[in-house]
């Protein structure tokens, strides 16, 4: 017997579809191809997790210092793959279902309107929010492999170097779905664990800067406060991947048998080892190395040899490649389920071709708008990733499976919560700081 639904919400039967509304289910980016391997939710949560967010962590440290900083990157560590395994066992809780979008669990959880509205705002965000970031990170690592490789050319705006990162996104957002850019996923994922390990391999040969100095890099009381709510942000940023997990997890095959969950952990337990490799060396030897000098990316810090940080801001560039397209997916999901089923536009290689262009000139714009990178980071680390990451699958949990109170289920998804909340309300403050100083300084379309 099936288990029903809170709120009365029951996902549509694949067999109760007509033909016409199973084509289309079939011709949505999520639902595509189902014949996904388990490394290929590997490198896909890997491309996911480990953005550029990774050499913003050294200054992250800086901001909390060492006892507060390895704490809050060990915690977010477990955490965060705590939450990813409750999303991974609950895609198939109900048998002869699958829950292949993360709105499609909410809904099951708090009921059908509630659930939409709790998670679709939260995911657009987060999603929209990394696309923009990435969009800013992409052109910024093109700007310095140019200013590296060729000091004595002539000054290029930052500006123009976002276009150029959004012209291949042109292309490669008109790939239909998850599978199709399963190799632009595996580049990116080489490439993030590349460039970590050029950045923490760079610091040890450097070795401990002259007189290096520990103290919080803020003087000032409030500067303090505000840096140490704005690295908590960083670090939640740097803990991003669950806003896709299930999308993820919906190209994996699966029978009663071989469910689909066991694949996809082994994927994510690989991607969290990766994920463990990149983070906490490049934290960890980059704070060691340059104390509170170190800059928010580590590569401007490591300013030589210069061949090696070309090398390493290109490796950046390809990986933010992959990771755009892994975060824009969910999005040309709901963008063409809306206007397909909702506005009754018929599918097709058009419809796709102006939906996906006008997406990523959009996310090109605000990003040539907006380019303040670090204080991007923290305000939507904290604002939008803290729930759909931290405490949005705990909360799931409770609702549906409901644990006994006081028991170790229910005790650790209530701290999960309350320290997801927390970082939720604090860190957009130092990030939305961030900024406000920034802003008093910028010229637009400088």
């Amino acid at each position: 017997m099936e288990t029903q639904a809170p709120g009365n919400y029951s996902p549509p039967k694949q067999d109760g579809r007509s033909a016409q509304d199973q084509a289309i289910e079939n011709w949505l980016p999520i639902n595509a191809s189902r014949n996904a391997k388990w490394w290929y939710s590997a490198f896909h949560n890997v491309t996911a997790m480990v953005g550029a967010g990774v050499l913003g962590l050294p200054y992250a440290m800086s901001e909390l210092g060492w006892g507060a900083g390895v704490t809050v990157l060990v915690l977010s560590w477990i955490i965060t793959l705590y939450t990813l395994w409750q999303m991974v066992e609950m895609h198939e809780m109900v048998p002869g279902r699958r829950f292949d979008r993360y709105h499609e669990l909410g809904q099951y959880a708090f009921g059908e309107k509630l659930g939409l509205w709790i998670v679709v705002p939260q995911q657009l965000i987060v999603e929209v929010g990394v696309n923009i970031v990435y969009m800013v990170t992409g052109g910024n690592s093109l700007k310095k492999f140019h200013d590296t490789v060729c000091e004595d050319c002539k000054k290029i705006k930052l500006t123009y170097f976002i276009m150029i990162f959004a012209s291949v996104h042109f292309v490669l957002s008109q790939l239909p779905n998850f599978n199709s850019i399963s190799g632009v996923s595996l580049a990116a994922a080489v490439m993030s664990l590349s460039y970590s390990t050029i950045a923490w391999g760079a610091s040890v040969d450097k070795g401990k800067v002259e007189n290096v100095d520990y103290d919080l890099r803020a003087t000032t009381t409030p500067g303090k406060v505000f840096g140490f709510l704005g690295a908590l942000g960083t670090v939640a940023f740097a803990y991003a991947g669950h806003n896709v997990v299930l999308e993820i997890q919906a190209t994996i095959p699966s029978t009663p048998e071989k469910p689909s969950k066991k694949p996809m952990w082994r994927g994510v337990v690989v991607a969290y080892i990766v994920v463990a490799v990149c983070y906490f060396p490049v934290s960890l030897v980059g704070y060691w190395a340059f104390g509170n000098t170190v800059d928010d990316d580590i590569l401007i810090t490591l300013s030589k040899p210069k061949w090696l940080i070309a090398l390493a801001n290109m490796m950046v560039v390809i990986h933010v490649i992959g990771s755009y397209q892994i975060y824009a997916m969910p999005v040309f999901d709901m963008i063409e389920t809306v206007l397909v089923k909702r506005l009754r536009f018929p599918p097709g290689l058009t419809l796709r071709l102006i939906a996906r262009t006008v997406y990523v000139a959009f996310t090109m714009f605000v990003a040539i708008t907006f380019p303040f990178f670090d204080g991007l980071l923290s305000f939507f680390g904290g604002f939008a990733f803290a729930p759909t990451t931290y405490f949005l699958p705990c909360i799931m949990w409770l609702a549906i499976y409901k644990p006994k109170r006081f028991s170790l289920s229910w005790f650790t998804n209530w701290i999960c919560i309350v320290l997801g909340v927390l970082l939720m309300v604090l860190a957009p403050i130092g990030g939305l700081r961030n900024i406000i100083l920034k802003a008093n300084t910028y010229k637009f379309y400088q």
